[in-house]
């Protein structure tokens, strides 16, 4: 494992994920789910919900991205929906692959609860900053 800007010793941060922008925090997330599903058992149902969670999950930091670069409120706006909609999106592929995946090891339960956790706050922040904008317009 190769040591760059979103490892800490080779891990990511966990405690501190709080601190971090939500555009770090929305890479950080894709990379962990992404390297989670590359852990489950090679099963149909794994293989498929899992390519559908990486592209989800990787959405959300994309439309970040797009909305950084917005050229109105209201595309900001319009990208920011669409990330909130991957975070929602993200849940549900992992709500999935939580109730079909069998013989998960208990370190892949305790990531695969860590990124239902995260995908949630994704959402609420998201949310919030939606909300935030529109009340300021």
């Amino acid at each position: 494992m190769t040591n760059n800007k979103y490892q800490i010793n080779g891990q990511f941060p966990i405690a501190n994920v709080n601190k971090i922008d939500i555009q770090e925090r929305a890479i950080i997330f894709a990379i962990r789910t992404a390297r989670f599903t590359d852990k489950l058992p090679p099963r149909r149902s794994t293989f498929e919900y899992g390519k559908q969670l990486i592209r989800a999950s990787a959405s959300i930091g994309a439309n970040l991205q797009e909305a950084d670069g917005a050229l109105s409120r209201k595309d900001f706006l319009h990208k920011l929906g669409i990330a909130r909609k991957e975070a929602k999106e993200t849940n549900y592929w992992l709500i999935l692959i939580k109730e079909t995946a069998l013989l998960i090891s208990p370190e892949l339960i305790c990531e695969l609860n860590w990124l239902l956790n995260e995908s949630r706050e994704l959402k609420l922040i998201l949310s919030k900053i939606i909300i935030n904008t529109r009340t300021n317009a």
